[in-house]
């Protein structure tokens, strides 16, 4: 990945957090808990579950960085839907939570020198080595994905409204 590249993707991953709060403002509070499948999140549940995972993400860009070779655990998500009760958790927190650990690592995306974000260690989930750059790439996509995602499901709401 080319510096100029990965400016672009850092850019993507500071716009994260604004997309999320364009997707949930619309949203009202009748809607938040609301599932369009047993099997699908609510809008409350993607908003939580992007608060763990951002904070999971502030850790694992720290240690790609700074150990050598490091294992990077991945978790399974829905389990961490059910089993924490994600309903129950507060929105205001994980959005706090969400906000805080990308505000303190954009800094330090900006100043990784090249030979950092080649540095890598290897995830539980997926195949081959995991960089810095595909840290990023992950990332930068990981909070566009799930502001989609509100979106869908709210659409989904107000349809079964009409």
């Amino acid at each position: 990945m080319l510096p100029s590249e990965r400016q672009g993707w850092i850019e993507r991953y500071a716009r994260g957090p604004a997309l999320i709060d364009a997707a949930l403002a619309p949203v009202p509070k009748e809607a938040l808990q609301w599932r369009p499948a047993p099997d699908k999140w609510s809008v409350h549940e993607v908003v939580v579950h992007c608060g763990d995972a951002e904070v999971n993400s502030h850790m694992r860009i720290r240690y790609v960085v700074c150990e050598r070779e490091p294992l990077v655990v991945g978790y399974d998500e829905n389990r961490w839907v059910r089993e924490l009760d994600y309903h129950a958790h507060s929105l205001e927190l994980a959005l706090a939570a969400m906000r805080a650990a990308r505000a303190n690592t954009i800094p330090l995306l900006r100043r990784l020198t090249d030979v950092q974000w080649k540095r890598f260690g290897r995830h539980t989930e997926h195949a081959g080595p995991y960089s810095a750059e595909r840290w990023l790439e992950l990332y930068a996509e990981h909070l566009e994905i799930h502001a989609r995602q509100i979106e869908r499901t709210f659409a989904a709401w107000r349809a079964g409204r009409a």
